[in-house]
């Protein structure tokens, strides 16, 4: 039996991820309990399912070297969004639709739905130099293993009038009796979201644009992801080109699956930092709506890659609607099975600067509750990953004047540099920190997840004080508390 072009393909990828995936495994840049691939490149998460009782990530990767490459879809599963066990890669580029002779092409980003048992993969294939360069594609198993492509794809040959070449980003979801499919795209300067329905999930008719941006939100959309959250709908975007800073933004709104129309009512910020981009969400069998995101960005500094291996996926996050004009995001549930070696902090009041570990674990979380009306600084924040001469750290600020939160990487170490900023939402008289810290990621949720910063940084490994500070005032804190986090590697 003649071996098919794809499966040469695969063979050749999982070969070369046995060999270095040793080494890569030696960087003192992994991280601890953050998604990675073995060896090579990532992006995008792909694919975030559950199926037969197991989650499955799959996620846009080049095992051949630690930059962006012709996209194959890397794969894992776990029991619990925190312990993945890698699998083989499910997709290469293989086809004329997602191959070529040229410097642009591979299996681009996509979703992945359960129908009739089998487990199906929706994807860009993108060739540069096609007309068009690209197209909508199906793959399938009915193992949850080894995908076959679709021998009829494309299934989408051509974007719609109301789009244009750039059109990408297949987030497919069965609502009632049919499937429907969202596709990013683009025109005239707003970043769009094409509608399809399917009866099969081989034919698909163009309903119209189910929404498009209102001139603000990016000239081109990314990744789009409808679905329904409590009794309204959301939709996420990765924007390019936007005046939110490209940063990925949810909408809610209403879905008239009749029409083919969402209609947007609120908008924010999903993440404030620079180091989250792509998030997909999936809903599980405990009826919890999950996003993950890759937390890397393009066009950035990634010392990792000097050890042969470049991005990570965030914490998964429970989504959850509030009062209908805020998505929170909460760490899931599952993340406390990490901790370990507890620390109730005796740390009440603070004026100044007070050191409170020179060696803080920096693999860790960290809660911290503040009582704004005890509380008279005009500011406050803390120090992570600091130096003993203070020259190397991360700030992150608490502004009370101007109800911001700021972090700051400009002492990080050897990575990318700025300042993240949201705004600061001050309830009940209280401020909630929530902080997770891994060898080379913060992510930083305040309020409950109202506001979420995430960042990747590279300091130095002999950097581990942690600092509270204050300016001109005290602060009162009524809770500190901490605990070491176990690799979800091991």
């Amino acid at each position: 039996m003649l071996t098919s072009k794809h499966q040469v393909a695969l063979d050749a990828a999982n070969k070369i991820i046995e060999q270095k995936k040793e080494h890569v495994a030696q960087s003192t840049y992994r991280l601890h309990y953050h998604f990675m691939a073995p060896t090579g490149w990532i992006n995008d998460p792909n694919g975030f399912v559950q199926y037969s009782g197991e989650y499955h990530l799959f996620y846009q990767h080049y095992p051949y070297d630690s930059k962006w490459g012709p996209m194959h879809w890397g794969h894992a599963k776990s029991d619990d969004l925190i312990h993945w066990k890698h699998l083989p890669v499910a997709l290469a580029p293989s086809e004329p639709y997602d191959s070529g002779d040229v410097e642009g092409y591979g299996c681009f980003s996509g979703s992945a739905f359960v129908n009739n048992g089998e487990l199906v993969l929706a994807y860009t294939g993108h060739v540069d130099g096609n007309t068009p360069q690209q197209v909508q594609c199906i793959a399938t198993s009915k193992d949850g293993v080894h995908f076959e492509k679709y021998e009829h794809n494309p299934v989408i040959d051509q974007f719609p009038s109301e789009g244009t070449h750039d059109f990408r980003d297949p987030k497919v979801w069965k609502h009632e009796d049919k499937w429907y499919m969202v596709v990013g795209t683009k025109k005239d300067g707003k970043g769009k979201a094409a509608l399809y329905t399917s009866e099969d999930q081989h034919k698909w008719e163009f309903k119209g644009i189910a929404a498009e941006s209102d001139g603000t939100q990016g000239d081109m959309w990314e990744c789009p992801d409808l679905f329904p959250l409590n009794h309204r709908h959301v939709l996420i975007v990765s924007p390019m080109y936007g005046k939110q800073n490209e940063n990925p933004f949810y909408v809610i709104g209403d879905m008239d699956y009749e029409a083919g129309i969402f209609t947007q009512k609120v908008s924010s910020i999903l993440d404030y930092g620079f180091d989250f981009y792509a998030p997909q969400t999936l809903v599980d069998d405990k009826g919890r709506r999950i996003v993950i995101g890759w937390m890397e960005k393009w066009l950035t500094k990634m010392p990792s890659q000097e050890h042969g291996w470049a991005g990570a996926m965030s914490i998964p996050r429970e989504l959850v609607l509030e009062s209908n004009h805020v998505v929170k995001q909460k760490p899931i549930e599952e993340i406390v099975s990490l901790r370990s070696d507890y620390q109730k902090w005796d740390v009440s009041a603070i004026d100044g600067v007070k050191v409170i570990s020179e060696t803080y674990d920096s693999v860790s979380e960290t809660i911290i509750e503040v009582d704004v009306n005890e509380t008279d600084a005009a500011a406050f924040g803390l120090q992570l990953r600091c130096s003993q001469d203070g020259e190397e750290r991360t700030d992150i600020l608490f502004d009370l004047k101007n109800n911001e939160i700021k972090m700051d990487r400009t002492r990080s170490g050897s990575g990318e540099k700025g300042v993240s900023t949201a705004p600061l939402h001050i309830k009940d008289g209280s401020i909630h920190i929530r902080l997770f810290m891994d060898t080379t990621s913060v992510e930083l949720f305040v309020n409950e997840g109202e506001q979420v910063i995430t960042n990747r940084f590279f300091p130095n490994e002999k950097s581990q004080q942690f600092n509270i500070f204050t300016s001109d005032g005290h602060l009162k804190i009524r809770n500190f508390e901490s605990w070491k986090l176990n690799s979800s590697w091991k």
